[in-house]
């Protein structure tokens, strides 16, 4: 839970100057938002998933359930606000650099409530993702979670009011970089990861782009390089990436080896335009990964 939207996502040589006419060289139409796209990731990888949140009664919000139906996500416990207006984004994406300016409307009256959350769902679920939107409600679901022993997964992206009362309720924070230069303003990424460690996550988790990421686990730090792959579009890749370490959660690796197929999982999907259509089978991530895919954590 929470965020879903869909993606209209443009490509052009080079970003155009302001008040200039630019012509698309490639356009497409798909389901994106950070929670969703996890997801729809793990749905592809044979893991049963469901979405809660709200959608508007708009074309918008069809559009987002439509989607998340084909790629298999349970969107039984979604409330849709007949009045409401659904979560979209216009992503303009730079060919020559992969690199993309994101204009993003965040609906209206479609804000997910604590009593919206299906706390039944919750406290029978094997793992909980929380993207810290609708914050109250995060809380809510992360508070039912861990009552019942369900660990819970953050996809920090930005920080918010309150996200640090989330931050400590969850058992694995896996931040973005713009999250984690908003706590920790020094340049010891290791100080700021043992920080953000002691609000009470097990494991944190910052993501760096095309240099990797970096994670602690309140016992050892573990540096994990990009793959190097020819990037089209990097929309996606870190939703991607949460998928694969909750993935990797389930599946018993370790720290290592949930960011190993995390990072194998973000690349592969930055080699296709937008968020859902470069999600990699298993089979292709395998092959990709070689030796480097992860075996079950012993003990």
């Amino acid at each position: 839970m929470s965020q879903a939207t869909v993606d209209y996502l443009g490509s052009v040589p080079a970003f155009p100057a302001p008040d200039t006419k630019c012509d698309l060289t490639g356009v497409t139409i798909q389901g994106g938002g950070p929670a969703a796209t996890a997801l729809a990731s793990l749905a592809r990888w044979g893991v049963r998933t469901s979405f809660i949140g709200v959608v508007g009664g708009d074309e918008f919000g069809r559009t987002i359930l439509e989607g998340l139906r084909k790629e298999g996500v349970d969107v039984s416990r979604v409330t849709v606000a007949p009045g409401g207006s659904s979560t979209f984004s216009f992503i303009l994406v730079e060919e020559k650099s992969a690199q993309r300016t994101i204009f993003c409307f965040r609906g209206r009256g479609i804000q997910l409530t604590p009593d919206q959350v299906a706390l039944d769902l919750v406290r029978r679920a094997s793992v909980l993702l929380v993207d810290a939107y609708d914050l109250p409600a995060c809380l809510a679901a992360a508070q039912a979670a861990k009552r019942k022993g369900v660990p819970v997964v953050c996809d920090a992206g930005t920080l918010r009011e309150d996200s640090l009362k989330l931050i400590a309720l969850v058992d694995h924070a896996v931040c973005s970089e713009v999250f984690f230069r908003s706590f920790y303003v020094g340049d010891d990424l290791e100080e700021g990861l043992a920080r953000l460690n002691a609000l009470g996550p097990k494991a944190v988790v910052v993501t760096l782009g095309s240099r990797g990421s970096l994670g602690y686990d309140g016992r050892a730090f573990h540096e994990q390089p990009a793959f190097p792959v020819t990037a089209v579009d990097t929309t996606g890749a870190g939703d991607v990436y949460h998928g694969a370490y909750i993935y990797g959660l389930l599946a018993g690796w370790d720290l290592a080896g949930r960011m190993a197929f995390a990072s194998a999982a973000a690349a592969l999907k930055c080699e296709h335009m937008g968020g859902r259509s470069g999600i990699p089978g298993l089979e292709r991530l395998q092959a990709f990964m070689g030796g480097a895919w992860p075996h079950a954590a012993k003990g």
